[in-house]
């Protein structure tokens, strides 16, 4: 563990702090999935169906008619946590270090501090978007992604081809026929897809003349009435099919998503470091994988 500083301070101030840019919190942010919260271990999702048999000729009697199926799937979210020290030391020397307090208890300088607790918060929410859509059960850092579940429950129901503009278009159309009857046209059905494939079908809206704009104006994300989401986390060439109210994300507090601690350790074990900590658990699921499609 390292502190990579490129430093060109030398007693004149700079103006602000940058980095990378972080993929938005896209799906959360936007409502894009049914969120669970209060789930510390797990939680269960509940399939109900009553068969269509239920419903019969009518009669005097009462005759109990149809199939009743119940399952129960479980959905137990990971425990994840960023945990890293700041020494205060190596920072001494950089414009963020140039207004630390004075003395043995001097603290990182404010400024600098809100922008690590943003930044740390914003970097946990890029790599939970990853997660929801393309995340390894077994990988440090990350829960089990839809993909990952839906392969492993079924496999892809559409096989994927290699993206591109030109073939967008005919690319979603297999995702709709392969949404089923009872699902297609249901107002929360959306098909998510990668920012890869978002661009390709602007692109292929826009040489298709949408709304004689061509390229000169936003496309309407939605296909054939389908409302289309755009999911930064989801791998390229895949896009998956399924309704709000059939995918879910568990978290324990949803606070916990967002609170960042800086935590200085100078008083309480002599050293010179500051501990950014965040704690918290998440974790996706669905119940009922024939109203889902997955494209992969």
């Amino acid at each position: 563990m390292a502190d990579s500083l490129t430093k060109t301070y030398a007693g004149k101030a700079a103006a602000g702090y940058m980095s990378a840019s972080l993929l938005s919190a896209e799906t959360l942010g936007k409502g894009n999935l049914t969120v669970l919260p209060n789930v510390p271990f797990t939680v269960n999702l509940n399939n109900f169906a009553l068969s269509a048999a239920a419903i019969t000729d009518a009669s005097c009697n009462f005759v109990s008619a149809g199939d009743v199926t119940y399952a129960e799937k479980a959905l137990a979210p990971k425990r994840l946590q960023l945990n890293r020290a700041i020494c205060k030391n190596n920072w001494l020397s950089t414009w963020a270090g140039a207004n630390m307090r004075a003395g043995l208890d001097g603290s990182l300088q404010t400024d600098f501090a809100s922008y690590l607790i943003s930044y740390a918060g914003s970097l946990v929410g890029q790599q939970v978007e990853q997660s929801i859509w393309n995340g390894a059960a077994l990988t440090t850092g990350q829960f089990g992604g839809f993909k990952e579940q839906l392969t492993a429950d079924g496999g892809a129901d559409v096989a994927a081809g290699t993206l591109s503009a030109a073939n967008i278009i005919a690319e979603l159309g297999k995702v709709r026929d392969a949404i089923g009857a009872a699902v297609y046209g249901q107002e929360d059905l959306c098909i998510f897809m990668g920012t890869a494939a978002v661009k390709f079908y602007i692109s292929a809206q826009a040489a298709l003349g949408y709304r004689n704009l061509f390229h000169d104006g936003a496309t309407e994300m939605n296909f054939e009435g389908i409302t289309i989401k755009w999911a930064p986390g989801m791998a390229a060439d895949c896009m998956i099919a399924g309704r709000k109210s059939n995918m879910f994300f568990a978290t324990d507090l949803e606070g916990d998503l967002t609170e960042v601690k800086l935590l200085d350790q100078t008083l309480v074990d002599g050293s010179d470091n500051v501990n950014m900590v965040m704690r918290f658990n998440a974790g996706v699921g669905y119940s009922t994988r024939a109203d889902i499609v997955l494209y992969a």
